[in-house]
């Protein structure tokens, strides 16, 4: 009976590309520790200031639950029609995208919109737009729709190059049209991904509508952090835990209607 060489260990080179690559991202991370330049003792030492810190924020002031829930109001209509607006726009970037559907050059200019769009902070996209509109949601609006762009033609772009290639090649096969292809081969497998991303976006820009109130963009962030830079800690964790109850509850809805696309 011979023996079979592939199963001999000795005689298997992929163990030693498992101990380089092993090695590789030790020294890698070792490299990343080593810029941080962690002091352990001054770590050891602050936590006496955060326990102060976070003493400070508790308890909560529910005396103006009624401005949270009114700035928590602005911020839900902000990510709505940020969402939607970079939702729209995203469409023909993420087609313009795609290897499989556009031409090589269109791709090259739609990923380097992609990348542009990717590279610029939203704190940035709220100072621009303040700049224009003044404080307030519609420089959030707009901040929070051109930063969605950035996010979901990516996402739009590999539910696009994830078609099976199978069901295009048959209706091109019997003739059909570029648009016909789209319509009966390709949007209706992309269309559960795009509404389920759609949905992941416009929950993750409640939060980041959040972080925009730093430059004045509007929402519950500008509340958030007037309270701080005026030391009312305890107001600021009202605005906190009425947004974490909201981001809790759109996280719950839109994790089962991203569930029933999937099963679609």
């Amino acid at each position: 009976m011979t023996e079979n060489k592939s199963t001999n260990p000795s005689k298997n080179p992929g163990w030693i590309k498992n101990i380089g690559i092993a090695a590789g991202l030790i020294l890698l991370y070792g490299w990343a520790l080593r810029g941080l330049e962690i002091d352990a003792a001054t770590l050891a030492s602050s936590w006496p200031y955060m326990t102060d810190f976070i003493s400070r924020l508790w308890p909560p002031n529910l005396e103006i639950i009624d401005v949270a829930i009114k700035a928590l109001i602005e911020t839900v209509q902000m990510s709505l029609w940020g969402t939607t607006i970079g939702a729209i726009i995203s469409v023909p970037i993420a087609i313009c995208s795609a290897h499989n559907i556009a031409p090589k050059w269109l791709r090259w200019l739609a990923n380097l919109l992609q990348n542009a769009v990717r590279s610029v902070p939203s704190i940035v996209l709220g100072l621009l737009f303040v700049s224009a509109t003044g404080l307030g949601a519609p420089a959030g609006t707009l901040a929070l729709g051109i930063y969605t762009i950035g996010y979901l033609a990516k996402f739009y772009q590999e539910a696009i190059e994830s078609v099976e290639a199978r069901s295009v090649e048959s209706l091109e096969v019997v003739g059909a049209s570029w648009l016909q292809v789209a319509q009966y081969g390709i949007f209706p497998q992309v269309l559960p991904l795009a509404l389920g991303y759609t949905l992941w976006m416009f929950e993750y820009n409640i939060r980041a509508a959040s972080v925009l109130g730093v430059v004045g963009a509007g929402g519950i962030g500008f509340e958030l952090v007037n309270y701080i830079r005026s030391f009312e800690y305890n107001k600021a964790t009202t605005m906190m835990l009425v947004l974490l109850v909201v981001v809790t509850v759109i996280d719950v809805i839109s994790s089962k209607w991203r569930q029933r696309l999937e099963t679609k």
